[in-house]
């Protein structure tokens, strides 16, 4: 019952927002080429659907971009998961990777997509970096503010039974900040879908991102709402299958 209230109560904003759009077109506040109508978006959809978007499908499209992002995504978790953690646990090591993290998270993506793409080129591998970078640092910091929350009893009572450094580690530390390693997933996951678009921006022919800007060069306002509107839906399944992977693995989670 709770589940299903939550669900009307998440509902009325979107209708109210839905109302509001048709009332603003139907009463012709502002022009069609700026704000299409509820109605000319869905029928945009539904020929995008049909006949694809400059020579591709919209799956196809959508495919490309969700291809970039989860080849970095994965890059990023094998790589920040075990930096961030050790560098929590070594005072030596988080000594020598915090500047650098510090130094680039503050940076636009722009500032440095151009210089990955004199070095990597205009392909995928720049922007796959690009997508990577952006994702690093979130997962990073939440690693290593979770070693930093963890209680030293946890620790210090491994220790009494005779655990080394190794099985603390993978036994005790990991496990403990596993709540806060989701949440450095969830953030990296909306920080590098909204790069998706900056790293689709130079030479791409394909991917949602690249659709809508170059949909913006020719004014075509309805396929840049349904460029917006599928980016969206798409982020909130994302969310929604990191947030129930979150609640299988992390089951204890809200229970200790």
């Amino acid at each position: 019952m709770k589940k299903s209230s939550h669900m009307i109560i998440g509902a009325i904003p979107i209708m109210v927002i839905l109302a509001g759009w048709y009332l603003i077109t139907r009463l012709g506040y502002l022009p069609e080429l700026m704000f299409p109508s509820p109605q000319a978006v869905f029928e945009r959809f539904l020929k995008i659907l049909d006949t694809g978007y400059k020579g591709h499908t919209l799956w196809e499209h959508l495919l490309a971009s969700l291809r970039r992002l989860g080849l970095a995504y994965l890059l990023a978790i094998v790589t920040a998961i075990p930096a961030g953690l050790i560098s929590g646990y070594s005072p030596n090591i988080r000594a020598a990777l915090d500047p650098i993290i510090s130094f680039y998270r503050p940076l636009p993506p722009l500032a440095y997509y151009t210089i990955l793409v004199l070095w990597m080129g205009i392909e995928d591998d720049s922007k796959i970096t690009l997508l990577f970078l952006a994702g690093l640092a979130p997962i990073y910091i939440s690693c290593v503010s979770g070693v930093a929350r963890m209680r030293a009893d946890y620790v210090n009572g491994a220790k009494t039974l005779g655990a080394n450094r190794l099985q603390i580690f993978f036994y005790v530390v990991f496990p403990v900040t596993l709540p806060d390693i989701f949440v450095g997933l969830r953030t990296a996951l909306g920080s590098m879908y909204s790069t998706l678009v900056a790293a689709e921006m130079v030479a791409a022919v394909s991917g949602i991102g690249w659709m809508v800007l170059d949909a913006s060069k020719y004014l075509q306002s309805d396929v840049i709402f349904v460029g917006i509107i599928i980016m969206g839906l798409t982020g909130i399944i994302l969310d929604a299958g990191l947030n129930l992977a979150e609640r299988k693995i992390v089951f204890w989670k809200g229970h200790n």
